[in-house]
C-alpha cells in the first residue's frame, strides 16, 4: 500500500519541538482541528483478565463496518486524553464502532480496582476480554486494537494475546478470526534503553519528571481510594519512572528487578510473534525513545511480513501534525496525519 509522505509544518521538523507543540498547543484546539463531532458515547464497565473491572466508553454508528478498541499512554484518563478522543471522532465518522477504556490504575478503572499496571503482560488480555464483551453489546467484528506511546505497547500485546484465544479457559464468545489486527502510533518498544537515554538530556529529564509527577499523582489517588493496598512511604520514594515501577509495580508482579520487568513487557521482543496484520507508525526523531531502537524496529519488521512499518524522519512523539502541503498531498481532512494513515490502512482489509 502506498502511504503519502509526512510533511511537518515549517519550524516543526525537530522531534522535541513537534512533541511539545502537539502536547502544549494543539491540545488546546483539537476539537476545532477536525470536522467531525463527538460520538454519542455510553459508559460500560468491562471485566478484564483476572476479573479486573475496567471502565470504558463505546459508541456504535448505524451499519458499523467493524470496531476499534483503544487506550492511551502512560498517564491520563479518558476524560483528558484528547488524542484518543480525536480518533473516536474520525473513526465513528467513517462507520466504525469505537470502544475506549481507562487501562489498569488509570481514570475510573483506578476507582474500581487497586490493580496496578503490567505494561502489557495482562493488559493485552484485557483488550481481548473487552472486545468479547463489546461484541455482546452490539459492537461487530472485525475488531482492531490501537493505542499510542505506552498504549501502543499494550495494543501490540493485545494482538499477540488474540492469537491464542482458542486455548483460553473459560472460552470467550469471540474467535481469533474476529480480531483482525491492530495499528499503533509511536509505541514504547524497550523501556530500559529509552529511560536511560531520556534522562541524559536536559529536555528529556524535563519530560521524564513531568511524567513522574503524573505517576505520583496517580499513585496518590489510588492510595486515597484503596488505602489498604498501598504504602504511602513507597509512593514518596517513587521519584522517577524507574522508581515508580520499583517501589509499586514489580513487587506485585513477582519480578526481582525493574530491568527484568521491562525485558518481559517490552513490545520489541513480541514483534516476531505477531501474525495478524499490524501497522506501526514510528518517528526516527521521537525524543522519548533511544534512537538505536530504530534499527532494531526496522529489522524486526523486515523479518515479519504481517507488520507494516511506516518509519518517518520527523513526527516527534505522538505528534505528526501535518503541514498544509502535507494535507493537500495526502488529501487529508485535517492535520492529523498519523490517525489518517491508521484509518486508511484499516480500510484495505
Amino acid at each position: 500500500m502506498h502511504y503519502p509522505s509526512y510533511i511537518p509544518p515549517f519550524g516543526l521538523n525537530q522531534g522535541m519541538a513537534m512533541t511539545l507543540y502537539t502536547a502544549l498547543w494543539k491540545s488546546r484546539d483539537w476539537q476545532d482541528s477536525t470536522p467531525y463531532p463527538e460520538p454519542p458515547y455510553q459508559s460500560q464497565i468491562f471485566t478484564g483478565a483476572q476479573d479486573v473491572p475496567i471502565f470504558g466508553i463505546y459508541a456504535i454508528p448505524e451499519n458499523p463496518r467493524g470496531t476499534i478498541v483503544g487506550t492511551y499512554g502512560i498517564t491520563g484518563s479518558l476524560d483528558n486524553q484528547w488524542f484518543l478522543r480525536l480518533l473516536g471522532r474520525k473513526a465513528y465518522a467513517q462507520g466504525y464502532a469505537v470502544v475506549f477504556f481507562d487501562w489498569r490504575a488509570h481514570g475510573k478503572t483506578a476507582e474500581l480496582s487497586p490493580t496496578l499496571t503490567s505494561d502489557g503482560i495482562y493488559e493485552g488480555e484485557d483488550f481481548v476480554h473487552i472486545a468479547a464483551q463489546a461484541k455482546a453489546i452490539g459492537c461487530p467484528a472485525p475488531f482492531w486494537f490501537t493505542g499510542y506511546s505506552l498504549g501502543g505497547q499494550l495494543a501490540l500485546w493485545g494482538i499477540k494475546a488474540a492469537q491464542s484465544i482458542a486455548t483460553w479457559e473459560p472460552k470467550l464468545d469471540l474467535t481469533e478470526a474476529e480480531i483482525a489486527g491492530g495499528a499503533v502510533i509511536c509505541p514504547t518498544l524497550e523501556s530500559t534503553r529509552s529511560l536511560t537515554y531520556l534522562v541524559k538530556d536536559a529536555w528529556g529529564r524535563y519530560l521524564e519528571q513531568a511524567i513522574t509527577k503524573q505517576l505520583k499523582k496517580l499513585a496518590g489517588q489510588l492510595y486515597a481510594q484503596h488505602p489498604d493496598h498501598f504504602d504511602p512511604e513507597a509512593i514518596d520514594r517513587a521519584n522517577s519512572i524507574w522508581l515508580f515501577d520499583q517501589e509499586l509495580v514489580i513487587p506485585r508482579l513477582g519480578f526481582a528487578t525493574v530491568e527484568d520487568y521491562y525485558n518481559a513487557s517490552s513490545a520489541l521482543y513480541q514483534l516476531p510473534h505477531l501474525h495478524k496484520p499490524t501497522l506501526i507508525l514510528y518517528a526516527a526523531d521521537d525524543p522519548m525513545f533511544d534512537p538505536t531502537l530504530v534499527d532494531d524496529l526496522q529489522s524486526a519488521c523486515a523479518e515479519n511480513s504481517a507488520i507494516d512499518l511506516i518509519l518517518t524522519a520527523h513526527g516527534g512523539h505522538v505528534g505528526y501534525v501535518s503541514s498544509k502541503m502535507g494535507q493537500r498531498q495526502a488529501k487529508d481532512p485535517d492535520v492529523w496525519w498519523a490517525w489518517n494513515r491508521v484509518l486508511d490502512w484499516m480500510q484495505q482489509f
